[in-house]
């Protein structure tokens, strides 16, 4: 059911912080270290997985000083609801990911459905290697996808939203990440 602009903001006044700003300025540092370690000399493809995935996959993109290609890619089950359902393909890469190094950049790996069936379908189009990055994990034993490559934070089971994660379609430009009151 849609919320109105001042229920979103009833729902952060009330929230309980979970990361500020430089908190997760300071894991999305960590996260790009990691990366050009691993993934500087080959030429990568980069994904951001829409809509969650688009603030961390700028702040990202900036800190990964070597050349890549950048795509994205929107595939949702959530479409402004706290639920998932069946996924929904919204659109595909535009760049071949066939023979490529291929990192997906997702906002959460909850229970890791979606981010498990565009890894997939990487892999099916002939991707060399897929791996994952995600912004926040959550923590519970519903996963069907049990880790991603990169993580910069780890959150409780509870429902989380800012910096790119949503609540209702809201909340995705805080500027922090947060979680409903309990």
């Amino acid at each position: 059911m849609p919320i109105s602009a001042e229920e979103a903001n009833a729902i952060l006044s009330n929230a309980d912080c979970c990361y500020s700003r430089e908190q997760v300025t300071q894991a999305i540092d960590g996260m790009a270290k990691k990366i050009t370690e691993q993934l500087s000399t080959s030429n990568p493809l980069l994904l951001c997985v829409m809509n969650g995935g688009l603030i961390i996959t700028g702040d990202l993109l900036l800190r990964l000083e070597f050349p890549l290609h950048y795509d994205y890619i929107h595939a949702s089950r959530y479409r402004d609801k706290t639920r998932g359902g069946t996924l929904n393909w919204i659109a595909k890469p535009q760049r071949a990911v066939e023979n490529r190094h291929v990192l997906i950049v997702d906002d959460i790996l909850d229970e890791g459905i979606t981010l498990a069936e565009i890894a997939d379908y990487c892999l099916q189009a002939g991707a060399c290697t897929v791996r994952t990055a995600v912004l926040v994990n959550k923590l519970h034993d519903r996963k069907h996808m049990r880790n991603a490559d990169y993580v910069g934070l780890t959150v409780e089971d509870r429902y989380v939203f800012g910096y790119g994660m949503d609540y209702k379609g809201y909340l995705r430009n805080v500027p922090g990440i947060y979680a409903v009151k309990e």
